[in-house]
């Protein structure tokens, strides 16, 4: 997979799809392959073909290989959970192209099934020198006393469109945003998130394969309830 993007539809309503045209665009752009005004067309089109009822996961996709195809693909939604388990694994981030989302959907998977097995969700991705970066299909955050800290933007991250939402909140709130380079072990006892478009916003409940313990979820409750009335019309 070249590129691929996508989001919860739930009746016909989306959280921010205009910053997932944007990170779609933006790969495409990158990539090469295709002009811009063929992605926004596509992209246009594709927003017409979306359910209007029940809940969905579609997926947009330029393909690596072959003839020059962008797909939409409307997928059922998963199911969906409230809180999550991490798995911390002593292997390097097995990505290739960190800055873009599909290229390393294969081996992303791969290690997640393997954090799986170890009865967690998630697979947490770090540095060689154990600095957070996220997770294997999804952003972390995590709170430090009011402070409301992201990796580094210098860092090999993906853009992620529900951290982008959470800050713009962050900012209208007043709530100081800290950019971090922070080892795994400074996580001890802090409030952790893993966000992402299918799931919103899940605090850490557990962690697998490390000694670190989890701190209470005390700010997630509110958050998740106003992330959940943040969806708009996808056809405006």
């Amino acid at each position: 997979m070249s590129l691929a993007d996508s989001w919860l539809l739930s009746d016909g309503r989306v959280r921010r799809i205009d910053l997932h045209r944007q990170r779609f665009l933006r790969g495409c752009a990158e990539v090469g392959s295709v002009s811009r005004e063929t992605v926004a067309a596509f992209w246009q089109a594709a927003l017409g073909k979306l359910p209007t009822a029940g809940d969905w996961f579609p997926r947009v996709e330029l393909p690596a290989e072959g003839p020059v195809e962008l797909r939409l693909r409307v997928r059922p939604s998963p199911a969906r959970s409230g809180q999550v388990t991490v798995w911390v694994p002593d292997t390097t981030d097995p990505r290739t192209a960190p800055h873009l989302k599909g290229p390393d959907l294969d081996a992303l998977g791969a290690l997640r099934g393997r954090a799986v097995e170890r009865g967690a969700q998630e697979a947490l991705l770090t540095t060689e020198s154990g600095v957070v970066l996220e997770a294997g299909y999804a952003s972390v955050l995590w709170w430090d006393e009011d402070r409301l800290c992201v990796p580094s933007p210098d860092l090999p991250v993906l853009g992620g469109v529900t951290t982008a939402v959470i800050q713009e909140r962050a900012a209208q709130l007043g709530v100081p945003v800290g950019q971090r380079h922070v080892p795994v072990e400074e996580l001890e006892g802090k409030e952790v998130w893993l966000v992402n478009a299918l799931h919103g916003i899940r605090p850490v409940q557990s962690w697998a394969g490390t000694s670190i313990r989890p701190g209470p979820a005390l700010r997630a409750p509110e958050w998740q309830k106003w992330l959940a009335g943040e969806s708009t019309g996808v056809r405006g």
